[in-house]
């Protein structure tokens, strides 16, 4: 497979995590929008959020329950969690992923 989220998950390509378990992966960003800039991705390649179904959702519902203990671990007061479905809406890499941002002020603006 050529995912380069799924070399990572696998070990094939070095990575800075911050968090592991059976389900998901959490790591630094290469390209840092904010101070404090990790991905959370499921194992399982999932290529976007249109693709969430029932046979695949629990793993998302243990992501999004790891999210504040990996918030806590990167000592984030608050952050933004941010998701880029397709490539129109910026997806870059077709495996879902999670943005955590943090580390400042971020504002109201997404934009």
């Amino acid at each position: 497979m050529s995912c380069i989220f799924c070399k990572i998950v696998n070990g094939e390509i070095p990575s800075n995590k911050v968090y592991e378990d059976d389900k998901i992966i959490a790591i630094h960003d290469l390209n840092p929008q904010a101070p404090v800039h990790v991905l959370v991705i499921p194992k399982e390649h999932i290529a976007c959020a249109d693709d969430i179904n029932e046979s695949n959702c629990e793993v998302i519902g243990h992501l999004f329950s790891k999210i504040p203990v990996i918030a806590k671990e990167l000592n984030l007061d608050g952050y933004r969690i941010i998701n880029n479905c397709k490539e129109v809406a910026g997806q870059t890499v077709m495996h879902l992923h999670f943005h955590i941002l943090g580390g400042k002020p971020l504002g109201e603006k997404i934009v």
